[in-house]
């Protein structure tokens, strides 16, 4: 029977521990068990929750007003060229920024990037019969048309980065690195399609990929 009378006043006791404080607030800290001696105050810092108020700054917000003309990091657009495809009178740039070589590398991302972004529309070979024409979308331009052969770079990267027509912005999507990468993707479709003999011989004059 004692035994019975010990675990019920356990089982109470646990209970009140467990149950009777919630909610109590308490104006002593945390009993701190490990202190860190060597850097005091490093543990309990006083901080700042986002949208959260705070009794340190005078209007009671944690949140501050960033300083007039603050630029995120990596969002400094310094260069109209590279970042809105403008040559320094504001018409658009004829070629691709110096900032971007134009190498095997950015080709095979600018091919990457089309086939996601504008292959559907524009067809893999930029001839304008992407799927969505198979659904009755409307005619789609052709890149090979001489119109777009003759348009500044410039002009593709801002179409590209503001949408024309039925065509959406994809500066959401494509970075201007991405942007320029497609813009040499559709110059190098534009060449395929002019393409002649001379162009797969080598600089010694001799005939490759198999050619007579």
């Amino acid at each position: 029977m004692r035994n019975v009378y010990l675990i019920t006043l356990f089982v109470c006791v646990l209970a009140v521990s467990i149950l009777g404080f919630r909610g109590t607030t308490f104006t002593a800290p945390p009993i701190d068990l490990f202190p860190d001696w060597a850097f005091p105050g490093m543990e309990v810092q006083p901080k700042h929750r986002p949208q959260a108020a705070s009794d340190f700054f005078a209007d009671g917000r944690s949140d501050r007003t960033p300083p007039a003309r603050t630029v995120a990091r990596g969002m400094l657009r310094d260069d109209d060229h590279l970042h809105l495809g403008k040559a320094a009178d504001g018409s658009f740039a004829a070629k691709l920024p110096a900032a971007v070589t134009v190498d095997f590398a950015l080709l095979e991302r600018g091919r990457d990037r089309y086939q996601v972004f504008c292959a559907p529309c524009h067809g893999s070979l930029g001839d304008g019969n992407g799927m969505t024409k198979r659904y009755g979308m409307g005619a789609t331009p052709t890149f090979h048309d001489p119109r777009l052969r003759t348009m500044p770079d410039g002009e593709i990267f801002n179409t590209i980065t503001n949408g024309k027509n039925t065509m959406m912005p994809y500066a959401d999507k494509l970075s201007p690195e991405d942007r320029w990468a497609v813009v040499a993707f559709v110059r190098a479709l534009q060449r395929a399609q002019q393409g002649t003999v001379a162009d797969v011989n080598d600089p010694a004059g001799k005939k490759t990929l198999g050619l007579p």
